[in-house]
């Protein structure tokens, strides 16, 4: 991995490909844990994504080293409550991903500190997570994240439900 500081910022359709680029390579670990690629962020596209990015009500982060994308997240208004920034909003983590060679750097802490930022105190964010996920797992229960619920998905991955409610 570069060593170049790493940029947290804005996320826009235009960043759509590095972004799936990295969202497949962090994804591609997740299905051979698994044993199965049937998971969603390895079947959407460039254009979904671009797409999701350009929705009002979703809001997209990256983290740059230097010139190269090494991560991503998107936040999305559920549309319960209020809205995401209300106090009384709920949104959902989406498509967390960060580049396998840079894992263990902070980045996916920094990544999630710039989404909760966009939280007013008492609004609600969610995520699902492989039930087996360990490292992921540890990163979002230090964040704040409880497990609320469990399911299997139709590719018979464990998934857990986890939340957070921003601090008030």
């Amino acid at each position: 991995m570069t060593r170049a500081p790493c940029v947290v910022a804005a996320l826009g359709a235009p960043d759509a490909g590095e972004a799936l680029t990295v969202q497949y390579a962090a994804y591609l670990s997740e299905a051979r844990r698994y044993g199965t690629t049937e998971i969603p962020p390895l079947r959407e596209t460039v254009a979904a994504l671009a797409a999701d990015l350009g929705r009002d009500e979703v809001r997209g982060f990256g983290a740059w080293a230097g010139r190269r994308l090494v991560g991503s997240v998107r936040l999305r208004d559920d549309g319960v409550g209020g809205g995401i920034g209300s106090g009384s909003g709920c949104a959902e983590l989406a498509r967390f991903s960060v580049a396998p060679d840079a894992q263990g750097h902070g980045i996916g802490r920094a990544l999630l500190e710039r989404a909760h930022g966009e939280l007013a105190p008492g609004d609600v964010t969610w995520l699902v997570t492989g039930a087996r996920s360990e490292e992921n797992l540890r990163l979002y229960r230090r964040a704040g994240y409880e497990e609320t619920g469990r399911r299997v998905d139709s590719a018979g991955v464990e998934l857990l439900r986890m939340e957070r409610s921003a601090p008030r």
